[in-house]
């Protein structure tokens, strides 16, 4: 039995509308357990740490961040799973938060740290092709834990806009959405022209 089949991961995905009634996004909502988050956020930091970019997106805020190296442990203690890239790391709540016997977690607490909605997405561009492509994760509070956006055929490595699309980026794209998701390989990923003007 497959990743996907385990969770029950719907391939078909829910599509946000722009104020225009244009589809702006598809996202394919994801297990929110602890023994799912761990695996899949292994995976994606054990396989592709030279290819992502990550941090919470909040109002106000953007943290655009890549990692320093391959992580050198990725552990699950606690509800709290670290990525370490031996000396640089981060914390994210994906499970119960116990505490110790002298000072037991909440339940509120755990209510508001653990994961509410975690999803990947495909952003669509005005002419509804896909422009880039990740992972999103909220907190029971519905404040953002961290984005993840995976390899993307028209930007370089710094964040700078491609001249010319380079489809092999989606290989990371499409290995998740096949594991996690049971999609083949589509075509539509490939029918943007990428972005105009600035990127931001």
């Amino acid at each position: 039995m497959n990743v996907q089949q385990r969770y029950r991961i719907s391939s078909e995905p829910v599509v946000e509308k722009s104020s225009n009634g244009a589809a702006a996004k598809q996202s394919w909502p994801l297990p929110i357990e602890e023994a799912f988050l761990e695996e899949y956020l292994s995976y994606v930091f054990g396989t592709y740490s030279d290819q992502i970019i990550f941090g919470p997106l909040i109002e106000g805020a953007a943290y655009e961040w890549t990692c320093p190296c391959a992580p050198q442990a990725i552990r699950l203690f606690d509800g709290y799973l670290t990525v370490n890239f031996g000396g640089p790391h981060f914390h994210l709540c994906i499970g119960e938060i116990k505490g110790s016997p002298e000072d037991p977690v909440p339940d509120d607490v755990n209510t508001r740290r653990r994961p509410a909605k975690a999803q990947m997405f495909r952003r669509l561009d005005k002419d509804g092709a896909p422009i880039s492509w990740g992972f999103e994760m909220e907190n029971g509070a519905g404040a953002p834990m961290i984005s993840i956006f995976f390899a993307n055929p028209f930007l370089l490595s710094g964040d700078r806009i491609s001249p010319e699309p380079q489809w092999e980026k989606l290989a990371m794209w499409r290995d998740l959405a096949m594991r996690y998701l049971g999609r083949e390989p589509e075509a539509f990923d490939e029918s943007g022209r990428g972005f105009r003007g600035d990127h931001g």
